[in-house]
C-alpha cells in the first residue's frame, strides 16, 4: 500500500483525520517536502517496542545459524572501517 505523504501544516489542521487513517495505511508526515514522521498504532508501537528489547542467546540459534554466521565475511570496502575498532 502507498503511503499517504501530508505537510506537517495539513496534519496539524486535520490530527484526527490523520490519525484516522493511520490505522489503516501508512501516512508520512512531511516539513520541508521531506518525511520527518510517521504516526502509527499504539498496538504498533508497543510491537515494535517488545521487538526491540528482544535479546537472543546462543542456544536461540540453531546449528544452520552459527555455520552460516562463521562462514559469512563482510565484504572488501568493509576493511576502510578497519582503524575505527578498538581493541
Amino acid at each position: 500500500m502507498d503511503t499517504l505523504k501530508v505537510s506537517a501544516a495539513e496534519f496539524q489542521r486535520n490530527i484526527g483525520r490523520y490519525q484516522d487513517l493511520a490505522l489503516r495505511r501508512p501516512v508520512a508526515v512531511t516539513r520541508n517536502r521531506r518525511e520527518s514522521t510517521v504516526p502509527i498504532s499504539r498496538e504498533d508501537y508497543e510491537r515494535l517496542k517488545r521487538r526491540d528489547r528482544q535479546v537472543l542467546g546462543l542456544e536461540d540459534f540453531t546449528v544452520a545459524d552459527i555455520a552460516a554466521l562463521e562462514a559469512s565475511r563482510s565484504p572488501a570496502e568493509a576493511h576502510a572501517y578497519d582503524r575505527e575498532i578498538k581493541d
